[in-house]
């Protein structure tokens, strides 16, 4: 079982949100960190921006968490498909704007690491870097399918205390990415429970004890997530987001869990971009074979 929030990976319509408190789910642990002097967690320098592209969503947000432990966040998550790289700067000059502050005033930058599509975790990750280079702040990488668990446990319904979350998204070429996480109610952190992984969906295995669903991966690829079966319930929208990744990052800055800009690096879970004509066709063959099941 691993333990921690940010990058430990060994393991519609566009929507604008301003000054929205998150949820009390989200305050779990940060406002009993805030109170700790020796903790590395500077109060007046709290906002964190994180950047998000590892999907067909540019998401970015900007937010920091209040004496309360509420989290004032300003975000937008648009649907942009391929064109991410050219969204995602304007965006991240549009919540500064409304916050009223500069990046300088930052405390780090988080990003959506991996896994994902390679083209947006390198959108993502190279944003980032440079953002942080130009104003001198430190970096998070953010475990993506960590944010998709955090989008469900800060959400509606409330997820019930001791329930894993499997997040399963889809990673193209037949193949989805899963990892399970279950919160930790006293360190105030999510636990990876396993090893992340890439592959076919009729693969992927349940953790123990009672579990949700969320990703993607349960409408792509319908009876062929067979585990979505066994779930207590299925959060298929709750996909990567930089309102999630600004919550984690908040707990890891407060542990001091940052790295220099010059170390950040995108997490590939898979090491090739595309299949082989065998493997579409295999592909293929076995998509026709699931929908020839699902019409019996």
């Amino acid at each position: 079982m691993i333990s921690g929030d940010t990058a430990r990976f060994s393991a519609k319509k566009p929507r604008k949100h301003s000054v929205a408190p998150v949820g009390a789910g989200a305050r779990s642990g940060i406002a009993a960190l805030q109170l700790c002097p020796g903790n590395g967690y500077n109060r007046a320098m709290s906002w964190i921006l994180a950047v998000e592209t590892s999907t067909e969503w540019c998401s970015v947000a900007l937010g920091r968490a209040g004496m309360d432990g509420a989290i004032e966040c300003f975000s937008r998550h648009e649907h942009t498909g391929s064109r991410s790289s050219s969204r995602v700067l304007p965006a991240v000059g549009e919540v500064l704007a409304e916050a009223g502050i500069r990046l300088a005033d930052c405390a780090a930058i988080a990003f959506g690491a991996g896994p994902g599509s390679f083209t947006g975790l390198r959108t993502a990750c190279g944003v980032a870097q440079g953002l942080a280079f130009g104003a001198g702040l430190p970096v998070i990488p953010v475990n993506v399918l960590m944010a998709c668990a955090e989008s469900v446990r800060t959400g509606t319904p409330s997820l019930p205390s001791g329930t894993s979350v499997l997040v399963t998204l889809d990673a193209r070429m037949d193949e989805s990415y899963a990892a399970a996480f279950r919160w930790d109610d006293g360190a105030g952190e999510w636990r990876m429970q396993g090893d992340m992984q890439v592959a076919a969906p009729e693969t992927v295995r349940p953790p123990e004890g009672d579990f949700w669903v969320a990703g993607n991966a349960a409408q792509v690829f319908g009876a062929r997530l067979a585990v979505a079966a066994q779930a207590g319930r299925v959060e298929p929208d709750a996909m990567p987001n930089a309102r999630a990744m600004v919550t984690i990052g908040l707990r890891a800055l407060a542990r001091g869990e940052t790295i220099d800009a010059a170390d950040a690096m995108p997490f590939y879970v898979r090491d090739k971009v595309a299949q082989t004509i065998a493997e579409r066709e295999a592909a293929a063959a076995a998509k026709a074979a699931a929908s020839l099941g699902d019409a019996a």
